[in-house]
């Protein structure tokens, strides 16, 4: 078993050297401690300053992301059977999904990393989200939900904007 700090620098060597998330039950398995340990591990990192993003699917290395691109925040309206179209359509038009974000009228703004690319990370989220007992952040909202898209070139978020309007997921003010 590897001590704290021995383990958080592992944690940070092994993020800045992949580019899929890992879990902390992976590392909990890994260096023979409990997942709540290698959360309080993650949790101590990130207040001394690494960037470290959490997401459905484990956690990520800010530098390790590519910065490339632009990014716009779209706002959408679905109920959760609509997160599986919402989610294809921006991945389909070249886009990712950055994040989820929702108004909260206690907590104000909350934010949900998501940091979906491909069709195999969106098919992970979902069956992420059916297995668990746990609601979309949309659904505080009565599914009023922003995102921020990462993307290319303009033309791409004037498609994603396109298509998500003709599914009836774009959110138009009445």
């Amino acid at each position: 078993m590897i001590e704290g700090s021995a383990r958080r620098s592992e944690i940070i060597r092994q993020l800045s050297v992949s580019e899929k998330p890992i879990s902390a039950s992976n590392f909990a398995k890994q260096f023979g401690v409990s997942r709540q340990i290698v959360v309080g591990d993650i949790a101590l990192m990130r207040a001394s300053g690494e960037e470290i993003i959490a997401t459905a699917r484990g956690y990520l290395l800010e530098e390790s992301k590519s910065k490339e691109g632009l990014l716009s925040k779209i706002a959408v309206q679905h109920g959760p059977e609509g997160t599986r179209k919402e989610l294809e359509l921006i991945v389909q038009h070249g886009g990712e999904i950055v994040d989820v974000i929702v108004d909260h009228p206690i907590y104000g703004e909350l934010v949900g990393g998501l940091h979906l690319k491909t069709s195999k990370d969106i098919d992970a989220f979902i069956k992420t989200y059916e297995g668990s007992q746990v609601a979309l952040l949309s659904q505080l909202t009565g599914g009023i939900h922003l995102h921020t898209i990462r993307y290319e070139k303009e033309t791409q978020l004037e498609e994603i904007k396109q298509a998500l309007l003709e599914a009836g997921i774009l959110y138009q003010s009445e």
